[in-house]
C-alpha cells in the first residue's frame, strides 16, 4: 500500500497515549460487537484452556465492570510534527496508521452523508502496555485491538502488529494494519447504524449474532478498500494512492489466521469447537472481506439477513 505524498494528514482523528501513564482500571467490559479483532477469542482461549481472562464479555454494551482511576492524557504533539503529508506516510508506521484512519473515517462520512445520515468521527486512541476507556472499564494489550461502544473510539496497543506476525504467523504489512483499523470502524459503523444493538453480549456459536456482526466488520472493511484510491480527505486529494494484489493477499492471510478455528486448533487445544465461534472461520472472514472489496458495497454486508454465512 502507497500514500498520495502531496496529501495532507489529519493527526487530531488520533489520541496518542503512549507514555502518558494512567491507571488500568480491572476488565474491560464490552458488549454487542465491542470486542476488536481477536480479543473475544483471546478471552475465549484463556479461560477455556486455563490461561486466566483479561476481558469480561457478559455486561451489556457501554456497562463498565470496574471503576475507572485517573485517565490517561493524549499528547499529540510528537504526531503533530511527524505526520504532516503522505510522504511521512510512506516512511513512518504511526504516520501510516493516521493516513488509514483519515481514509477510513473519510470514506464513511461521505457514505452517511450520500445515504441522508450524519457520521460521527471516532479517534483512535494508541496506547501502550493497558489503558483505561471513557466508557468499557480498563483493559490490557491482551484485549487485542477493541471498539468500545460506549464511548464511540477505538482503541489499540501497537504491539499487537508484531503479535500478528510472530504468534498468529501472518505476513504483516501495511496493508494488513490497515484491515485491522477498518474491522474497528465497521464497529464504530454498526454502533452509528444501531446493528451492534441486534446482538446479545456473550453468545457464540458459527450462526451467532457475534460472528455475523464481526464477519459483517470484515466486510465493511472490504468496502472502504474498494474505495480507498478514490476517496478524497481534507486536503481534496485520496491519501491512498495504491493497494496491490499482494497487500489484498496479505490481508487475506491475516483474516485465514484470526479465524475462530485456526486459533483454537493453533493457539488452543487443538481442537475446534464450533460452540465456540464468536468471530467467524477463516474461510468465513476471508469470504465477507472478499465480498466487500469486490462489491464495494455496504448493502452487500448482509450477514444479518442471510442463512449462509460462507
Amino acid at each position: 500500500m502507497r500514500f498520495n505524498e502531496d496529501a495532507e494528514l489529519d493527526t487530531s482523528q488520533v489520541e496518542d497515549l503512549r507514555g502518558s501513564g494512567g491507571g488500568i482500571g480491572g476488565r474491560v467490559a464490552l458488549g454487542g460487537g465491542g470486542l476488536g479483532l481477536v480479543g473475544l477469542l483471546l478471552f475465549v482461549l484463556l479461560n477455556q484452556f486455563g490461561g486466566g481472562g483479561g476481558a469480561g464479555t457478559g455486561a451489556p454494551p457501554g456497562l463498565s465492570l470496574d471503576r475507572l482511576s485517573p485517565g490517561q492524557q493524549a499528547d499529540n504533539s510528537q504526531l503533530q510534527a511527524k505526520c504532516k503529508t503522505g510522504a511521512d506516510a510512506n516512511r513512518d508506521q504511526d504516520c501510516a496508521l493516521v493516513a488509514t484512519i483519515n481514509s477510513i473515517q473519510g470514506y464513511w462520512s461521505d457514505y452517511f452523508a450520500r445515504s441522508g445520515r450524519t457520521y460521527r468521527q471516532a479517534p483512535t486512541n494508541f496506547f501502550t502496555g493497558g489503558v483505561n476507556t471513557g466508557g468499557c472499564g480498563g483493559a490490557t494489550s491482551d484485549v487485542g485491538p477493541f471498539y468500545c461502544p460506549a464511548d464511540s473510539e477505538v482503541y489499540i496497543d501497537l504491539s499487537f502488529f508484531k503479535d500478528l506476525r510472530s504468534r498468529f504467523k501472518a505476513q504483516g504489512g501495511p496493508f494488513v494494519e490497515a484491515y485491522v483499523l477498518a474491522h474497528e470502524y465497521g464497529h464504530h459503523v454498526q454502533n452509528l447504524l444501531g446493528t451492534s444493538g441486534r446482538v446479545r453480549p456473550g453468545e457464540t456459536g458459527p450462526t451467532s449474532g457475534s460472528v455475523r456482526l464481526e464477519l459483517q466488520a470484515d466486510c465493511y472493511a472490504g468496502v472502504w478498500a474498494h474505495h480507498a484510491t478514490r476517496t478524497p480527505t481534507a486536503s481534496g486529494k485520496p491519501l491512498i494512492a495504491e493497494i496491490t494484489q499482494d497487500d489484498v493477499n496479505r490481508a487475506l492471510d491475516a483474516a485465514a489466521r484470526i479465524g475462530d478455528d485456526y486459533i483454537q486448533k493453533n493457539l488452543g487445544s487443538g481442537r475446534v469447537n464450533e460452540s465456540k465461534f464468536s468471530h467467524g472461520s477463516s474461510t468465513q472472514r476471508q469470504k465477507w472481506f472478499t465480498t466487500g472489496i469486490q462489491s464495494g458495497d455496504p448493502a452487500r454486508c448482509n450477514t444479518f439477513d442471510t442463512h449462509d454465512l460462507g
